[in-house]
């Protein structure tokens, strides 16, 4: 009966779940989300090893990673991650890769602090920006959620055109558990379109940042919403700590 689904929070990546049954009772319509994220799972425990993958790996996947890391270091800028991931899906804008090696390093460091496992992902920071490396680990989870994002991109892309217009946005979301309402809708179109709202429509890295900020905020703002009405009294601080990781160069 809750509205925020499940409650599984971000431990899932999609994985195409039929449209929840609508909510009277949330002001969102169908809550805060179906469990269904786009997020990276809590991962623990360690590898040995510089270039240790974790157990199941494909051998596709370990190939696709040998060959990012041009200089076998065991870990891979975010260059070398667009390069793969271009490579698999045609085309990652350099912004999305940003925010996806923001979003799982970030998990990985909140859930191993002390990095127990070889090569994990590092932070260094140099002329006061941020640079992040990948290891094995964020890669193939990485990898893995890309792989359900791309069932969820597919299933809606009625007209097969390879692109995802207003309309199959606002049914991929709410088969995710988000119905975001047009005039949103349109704002998230413009904004991953190069401003083009209007018969705009969301490659796959734009659909896959797009669904991700829409995921993240909602969970931030929740977090706020304690009775779970639809409202929360946010203070200038609290606002621009949810809105600013979002933010991504």
């Amino acid at each position: 009966s809750s509205p925020y689904g499940n409650g599984q929070g971000y431990g899932h990546a999609p994985s195409a779940p039929p449209a929840p049954t609508p909510s009277s009772s949330s002001p969102y319509g169908y809550g805060y989300g179906h469990g269904q994220g786009g997020y990276p799972p809590p991962m623990g425990g360690g590898f040995g090893g510089a270039v240790a993958f974790p157990p199941g790996t494909h051998p596709d996947v370990e190939r696709a990673f040998r060959a990012a890391d041009r200089d076998g270091s065991g870990s891979i800028d975010e260059g070398e991650l667009q390069a793969a991931l271009s490579d698999a899906h045609h085309r990652f804008s350099i912004r999305t890769v940003r925010l996806l090696m923001f979003l799982f390093s970030d998990a990985q460091l909140a859930s191993s602090p002390r990095s127990r496992m070889g090569k994990q992902s590092t932070r260094l920071y140099t002329h006061n920006k941020i640079c992040i490396s990948f290891g094995p680990t964020e890669f193939v989870t990485l990898w893995n959620c890309l792989g359900q994002w791309r069932v969820v991109f597919d299933r809606y892309d009625r007209d097969r055109s390879g692109k995802i217009d207003s309309d199959e946005l606002r049914e991929a979301l709410r088969g995710l558990g988000y119905a975001v309402p047009p005039s949103v809708i349109d704002l998230l179109i413009a904004n991953y379109n190069n401003g083009v709202s209007h018969r705009g429509a969301l490659d796959f890295d734009n659909f896959v940042e797009c669904g991700m900020v829409v995921k993240g905020l909602t969970e931030k703002f929740k977090e706020n919403d304690t009775r779970y009405t639809g409202s929360a009294a946010l203070t200038y601080d609290g606002f621009l700590s949810m809105v600013v990781p979002f933010i991504v160069p």
